[in-house]
């Protein structure tokens, strides 16, 4: 039997990360009945320019299996396979799939984990959409991805991970010192912290008797923007269906144990415990699909002050561990509820609005760090959080799936006619801030100091670059103000 599986050992990322793979550009995928022969599907390949075909049956026209071109140069040159044999005895059957609609990351982390090239993308009948190979996710090569993937999939125990995740954090610091860019760093790393949290889920789920109903990981803030930077504390929690919403307490008491130990794993491998206990340990944030809804209708319908923070967290949510469908359930179900429910938009705006970048009238910095820190900027706070507050408002506001911040200004560009270059600026701006907050947290000597930078300490130009991605960010609250009539 062959085994469809990547023959690329390095890679980084590139693009949209968050924005669903059915927009990826489009190649028709070649599809041929199961008897069609060996030779005659490797010469469409050849004359189409392709890579694999998906062999379809005559009456369903579902997908049965997928042949690569390097499974089939493999069984001929090294098992002498006969090339009029039906392609169908060469595939590998019942591939992975995944639905049109999801976002590319996953993809990413998927082929990593299962050590696969290809993944088909089909509808909701199971009907084929597209194909998708590394090559359309991963455009830039190097980086050692591959090789670190490899040592968090093998490994057998918490302490083990617990290595290959600084492992992780020092080869991502490399690649940010050698010059990667910020966008590129942030997916590299996301995808190889995915995989280690993966991992530690694994292996703690062995260790207990869970329900069995379906559930799913998820991951709040910053890991599900897929915007973690070198110093990052865990929010996550956890969504499962019971088969009668009347045992969802008793469903809870059973996960709850499996998710504080999961959260202490997390912790040994340097994902900090939230200070906010924004975890899945906790009951509050262990909840059925039905508790979910009910949880962000309330904090819609009621936006006050502890809902509105709550949406800078708990709106920027993505599926990681378990049963997708049930993540991608609720997230159809939220997208257009956001935009009928305006007054919570306002509140989120105005809320928004009160962390104003650092520049005034004259231009110049404006400092918040006080007698304690003189002459510095918080950079999470009044860098980074005015770009991450208006992308998710407009996201919100027009409907769109993606949480990465610079998928979500490029997503909503259309929708406000936005120019490509004023989206390119503001995406540009952000990824700035963020170069500036990497740099900080690998120099700072204390972690009160990860994000707070002293602009004195930058060069002329890179002073001048800071207060250019300011004034972006101004520009973006500026547009919120007369949106909002503020």
């Amino acid at each position: 039997k062959s085994v469809s599986s990547g023959s690329n050992t390095n890679y980084a990322y590139f693009g949209s990360s968050e924005g669903p793979m059915r927009l990826l550009p489009r190649r028709q995928p070649i599809i041929v009945p199961p008897d069609t022969s060996v030779r005659n599907a490797m010469l469409q390949m050849n004359q189409l320019g392709n890579d694999s075909v998906v062999v379809v049956d005559d009456a369903s026209r579902l997908p049965l299996g997928i042949v690569t071109q390097s499974d089939l140069v493999h069984a001929i040159a090294f098992h002498g396979e006969d090339l009029e044999q039906p392609v169908a005895a060469l595939m590998t059957a019942a591939p992975f799939t995944l639905p049109a609609d999801a976002p590319a990351h996953r993809a990413t982390v998927l082929m990593i984990q299962r050590k696969i090239s290809h993944v088909l993308l089909v509808e909701n009948d199971g009907a084929l959409c597209n194909v998708v190979s590394r090559s359309d996710l991963f455009g830039l090569r190097g980086g050692g991805a591959e090789t670190l993937a490899e040592t968090v999939t093998a490994a057998a125990d918490v302490d083990t991970m617990a290595r290959a995740a600084s492992a992780i954090r020092k080869r991502g610091a490399e690649l940010f010192r050698a010059g990667m860019g910020a966008e590129a760093l942030c997916q590299w790393m996301s995808a190889l912290n995915d995989l280690v949290i993966m991992r530690i889920i694994e292996l703690i789920e062995d260790e207990f008797d869970l329900p069995a109903v379906p559930w799913c990981w998820l991951v709040f803030g910053s890991e599900g923007r897929l915007e973690q930077t070198f110093s990052t504390d865990q929010d996550n929690g956890l969504i499962f269906l019971p088969g009668d919403e009347a045992d969802s307490e008793r469903l809870r008491e059973a996960f709850l144990a499996f998710g504080k130990a999961v959260n202490t794993g997390l912790d040994a491998c340097g994902f900090p415990l939230c200070k906010g206990n924004i975890m899945a340990g906790n009951p509050a944030w262990c909840l059925s699909l039905e508790e979910w809804k009910r949880q962000y209708t309330a904090w819609m319908e009621s936006p006050e002050p502890e809902a509105i923070l709550n949406s800078t967290i708990f709106f920027d949510f993505r599926p990681l561990y378990g049963n997708y469908n049930l993540v991608d359930s609720l997230r159809k179900w939220l997208i257009p509820l956001p935009a009928q429910h305006p007054r919570f938009l306002r509140s989120m705006a105005e809320e928004a609005l009160t962390c104003a970048p650092p520049l005034g009238w004259t231009g110049g910095f404006v400092y918040d760090g006080g007698r304690r820190h003189p002459h510095t900027i918080d950079l999470k706070l009044y860098g980074a959080r005015p770009f991450v507050d208006s992308a998710r408002i407009w996201s919100l506001t027009h409907g769109h799936w993606e949480t990465n911040t610079g998928d979500r200004l490029r997503a909503v560009a259309t929708s406000m006619d936005l120019s490509p270059e004023e989206t390119a600026a503001e995406v540009e701006a952000f990824y700035l801030v963020q170069r500036f907050r990497f740099q900080q947290q690998l120099s700072a000597k204390t972690p009160e100091m990860s994000n707070r930078l002293n602009p004195s300490n930058l060069n002329e130009l890179n002073r001048l670059m800071l207060k250019e991605a300011f004034r972006q960010a101004k520009k973006l609250q500026l547009r919120l103000k007369l949106e909002h009539g503020f």
